[in-house]
This record gives structure tokens, sequence and C-alpha cells, in this order.
């Protein structure tokens, strides 16, 4: 991975379990992200995602990328449009910069139906990543999960 790699984009389909989820998932129980009628009342035509929530997805984004071993170091992200239930969120990063290498700086954007949701850098360690790329092996690898929906074992 070098500066100026982009990285693949990643699909999110705003649901409203997704938008309320993360709400109480990180304790944030502002009524605008769980209570339509509320949200309308104070101007929002709909219930919207919350700033932890984003926050997740763009450290999701990237342990998708980066594996489950990326330890970070600065979250840096600004909100623009809200998310609102039925849309999408796309999220795309491209490497910026890599340090000594296995410390990276990537740019994030993320954007809806509307317009532009989220913006912002992400720094970020991959501990070994330097020696991976040199060939080396310290117990760092890729985990793939299968789930199949085949009814109880």
């Amino acid at each position: 991975m070098n500066a100026g790699d982009v990285l693949p984009p990643l699909e999110i389909e705003v649901t409203r379990t997704l938008i309320v989820a993360g709400a109480l998932a990180s304790r944030d129980y502002q009524d605008v992200h769980h209570d339509p009628e509320a949200a309308r009342r104070k101007g929002s035509p709909d219930i919207f995602m919350n700033i932890l929530t984003t926050n997740g997805l763009v450290g999701r984004y990237i342990t998708d990328q980066f594996g489950p071993q990326v330890v970070f170091r600065k979250v840096a992200i600004r909100l623009g449009v809200p998310n609102y239930p039925g849309d999408s969120l796309v999220l795309r990063g491209t490497v910026e910069e890599v340090r000594d290498g296995d410390t990276f700086v990537v740019r994030i954007a993320g954007d809806n139906g509307i317009g532009r949701h989220v913006s912002g850098t992400v720094t970020f360690t991959v501990p070994g990543w330097g020696a991976q790329a040199k060939g080396e092996r310290h117990g760092i690898g890729t985990v793939t999960v299968t789930v199949q929906d085949g009814g109880p074992a």
C-alpha cells in the first residue's frame, strides 16, 4: 500500500434499524435518532444517523481494508448532510501517506443520495505491516468468516 492508492468503496444500506441501533449502542438517546415525529417537530424529515455511528462505520471501512489488527491513532471527521433511512452510504478512501512502513493516513469521504455525509482523515498503525510487505510473517494474517443461513446447527 502506497500513497495515492485508492481503496475499494464500501456501500452500506442506511436502515432505520442501523440508525436506532447505532444511537443506542453509543448511548445517544436524542429523540431525533429514534423518534420520527420528534425529528419532524425539530425540522428533519425523518430520524437521522448520529456522528458516533458514522465514526464506527468509518472505523469498519478501515478494518475491512487493513484487517482487525489496526490500531487507530487519530480519527478526524466532519459531518455534512444527514444519513436518513432508505438511503445508502458509500465510503471511499485514498492513502495520503505511509509512515515507517506500518502507519497510514487515509483520506475518507462518504456520500449518500443527497451529498457528502462525512469527510476527513484517519491515521492508524497496522502492526507488522512493513514486515508483511517484506515477506516476513509474525502471526498476522487474514481471517475469512463465512456466514451461511442454513437454520439451526
